[in-house]
């Protein structure tokens, strides 16, 4: 049995998330092995992608939801990364690293959230020189 064509990101979605993720100091975006991806040095600070059926997805592992599903992956820490853990839909934790979170991007998706939480991604794997430039 083959698998269906895999499904990409919106370029809506994708923009939306670009504008933040590239007024990072030293951020940039490359295709991902599926979806796109925000890194700053050999980092990944953000990754959307569509979990779907046919492909490994630990979104849809976690959720059993079978639909296509848009969905951003980041890095948080401390406190943050706690509630968010275990705040439920939209958010997720993959089983791939600890400070690895996942969110669903869809039409209830508060944008100036997304935002906030990239760049607190950013801030967990920028160097502290770079970090520095943004003022933390």
């Amino acid at each position: 049995m083959s698998r269906p064509p895999r499904i990409e990101p919106s370029g809506d979605v994708v923009s939306r998330v670009a504008v933040v993720a590239l007024a990072l100091p030293d951020a940039y975006e490359e295709d991902a092995w599926t979806g796109v991806r925000w890194r700053v040095r050999q980092k990944t600070f953000g990754h959307v992608l569509v979990a779907q059926q046919g492909y490994t997805s630990a979104y849809r592992d976690m959720t059993g939801v079978t639909e296509p599903t848009t969905v951003l992956t980041f890095r948080s820490s401390g406190d943050e990364l706690l509630a968010l853990s275990h705040a439920g839909p939209p958010f997720y934790q993959p089983p791939w690293s600890p400070t690895v979170v996942g969110m669903v991007l869809d039409a209830n998706t508060d944008w100036d959230e997304v935002a906030e939480l990239v760049t607190e991604s950013y801030l967990c794997c920028a160097p502290q020189k770079l970090r520095r430039r943004l003022g933390r």
